[in-house]
């Protein structure tokens, strides 16, 4: 095998194949993929496709791959009882995070802290390749766009290349083609002080672990993150330092880490109503494990 990474959206991204002279094409593959997403639906950049359809007043027509993407964001709300909701672009904006967390001040001056809920995920309007975005609504499709890289990225290579590779983008993992002969070995550890694991994921199975505390900034006073629960419009709880699922794809395990961080005490019924392996760590440090984590 054999690997390279590079720094992506305020995190890192890691390429690891299993046929060795395959790994600069991939890289190659994935750059372009994440250049793509980038351009289609960044809320960081003013001439992205999403910022344009946002400033538009009425439906306006958008490309297949923004349509995707915005159709993968609005299944997510949908599968998570709204818990994952993109709508919450505009709330993040008065938090802080208003544009990429390598620019943002993590230590800045006091602001509001009001609740209210978001304008909610069925205000948007999809059909085809019309979208219509309320006025006023920012949308957000971070807590999905990069899980749908990974996954994207990961059946490319193995498609284009013949080789078995594993995307990471962060904490979100996505697996396609043969896997090394012990399978993917992989570390779950959100921060360098969590208790920590390595847990073998079969071939073409995805991993993604979501956090409260990996991207976070103060106000003031107030230590905000970015996952934010839209029934307020504030952080979530931190009742779990992270969420880590194992699903057959990163969107879907991005959606129910996420939702787990939203749901607080009721992740565990959540989780298990889905029945997949999944790992919490507590604010305390414990850890708890379900649906046969491995």
């Amino acid at each position: 095998m054999n690997a390279e990474q590079w720094p992506v959206w305020s995190t890192t991204a890691r390429v690891v194949v299993t046929e060795p002279r395959r790994l600069p094409a991939a890289r190659a593959l994935v750059e372009t993929m994440l250049a793509e997403i980038d351009q289609a639906c960044s809320r960081f950049r003013p001439d992205s496709e999403l910022m344009a359809a946002g400033r538009s007043s009425g439906p306006v027509r958008i490309s297949p791959l923004l349509a995707t993407l915005v159709e993968v964001a609005l299944r997510a709300a949908q599968e998570s009882d709204g818990a994952v909701d993109p709508t919450v672009g505009g709330a993040l904006c008065d938090l802080g995070y208003d544009r990429d967390l390598s620019t943002v001040d993590v230590d800045g001056l006091c602001i509001p802290i009001q609740i209210k809920e978001s304008p909610g995920w069925r205000s948007v309007k999809l059909t085809d390749d019309t979208l219509t975005i309320p006025d006023g609504v920012l949308l957000d499709l971070g807590a999905t766009a990069k899980a749908f890289a990974a996954d994207c990225s990961a059946r490319l290579v193995a498609d284009a290349l013949d080789t078995g590779v594993l995307v990471s983008l962060g904490g979100d993992i996505a697996t396609a083609g043969p896997a090394p002969a012990q399978g993917w070995q992989i570390l779950v550890q959100d921060q360098e002080d969590d208790p920590s694991c390595v847990v073998r994921v079969p071939a073409g199975k995805a991993i993604a672990t979501s956090s409260t505390r990996s991207r976070q900034w103060r106000r003031g006073g107030h230590l905000l993150h970015h996952i934010l629960d839209p029934r307020t419009s504030l952080p979530a709880p931190r009742t779990w330092r992270c969420a880590t699922v194992v699903a057959d794809r990163c969107t879907d395990a991005n959606t129910l880490t996420t939702a787990a961080l939203v749901l607080g005490g009721d992740a565990l019924t959540m989780l298990r109503d889905h029945d997949v392996p999944a790992r919490l760590v507590a604010a305390d440090g414990t850890v708890r494990t379900l649906g046969g984590w491995p």
